[in-house]
């Protein structure tokens, strides 16, 4: 689980993901199923290196349209309103990528953790069905330097892969690792794992609720609103 040393994702990579999303919960061999509810299921695997798990995430999420959940991923400022452990989030370009810095609030006395990742986002076209792709992995570039008192975390990947359900809401795959060091125990940091994951992406469902209503003039939100509604009952 290495970090990114700088450039851009390759076809395969973003193709990977979306085929993943494609073989909804066949996970392969190793994988363990540790949570499953709310339409969502969270699967892990051992890494030997580290001892800690990765994760893989399966569900669908309920009145949360592929394009809006997809957009509310990507809007960090928007982020810094629904997500409570923000402590900082903002981006900028380095040799022709996009650089996220996020620094995450950890309760006292642990140090807070702060992440330095390339984050990418493609709309594919799989035989005239858009699926939604954004990768994203740790890097480290000389304008973010490392700060006394938070830890960096230097292991980061994560991928996110999203259609329709063919209804009013999404399908969703998500790939999780991170090592986020010091001294805190990895059974500990799997347990947190576990139930965090979940609700990220119950929170980024409902966070998608807000954000038709604060994208679209108001008239217009209602309408798609009551369209999903309609649909789904």
């Amino acid at each position: 689980m290495e970090g990114a040393a700088g450039g851009s994702f390759s076809d395969d990579q973003f193709w990977e993901v979306c085929m993943e999303l494609q073989r909804f919960q066949l996970v392969g061999a190793n994988w363990e199923l540790m949570v499953e509810a709310q339409g969502i299921c969270v699967y892990r695997r051992l890494d030997e290196q580290t001892g800690l798990c990765e994760y893989k995430v399966y569900g669908v999420l309920d009145n949360c349209l592929p394009d809006v959940l997809a957009d509310v991923y990507m809007d960090l400022d928007y982020r810094k309103q629904w997500d409570e452990y923000i402590e900082e989030l903002y981006q900028l370009e380095y040799n022709g990528d996009t650089v996220v810095y996020w620094q995450v609030k950890y309760p006292f006395p642990m140090y807070n953790r702060d992440y330095v990742y390339i984050r990418q986002r493609r709309d594919l076209d799989l035989d005239g069905w858009k699926i939604h792709v954004i990768l994203a992995q740790s890097t480290s570039v000389p304008q973010i330097a490392e700060r006394s008192g938070v830890v960096r975390v230097n292991q980061y990947k994560q991928s996110l892969a999203i259609e329709s359900d063919g209804k009013k809401g999404s399908k969703v795959f998500m790939y999780y690792f991170d090592n986020p060091g010091g001294l805190i125990p990895s059974w500990l940091i799997n347990w947190v794992a576990k139930g965090s994951v979940p609700v990220f992406l119950n929170d980024m469902a409902n966070a998608c609720q807000i954000f038709l209503f604060r994208t679209c003039p108001r008239g217009e939100a209602a309408h798609t609103l009551l369209i999903l509604h309609f649909i789904g009952n």
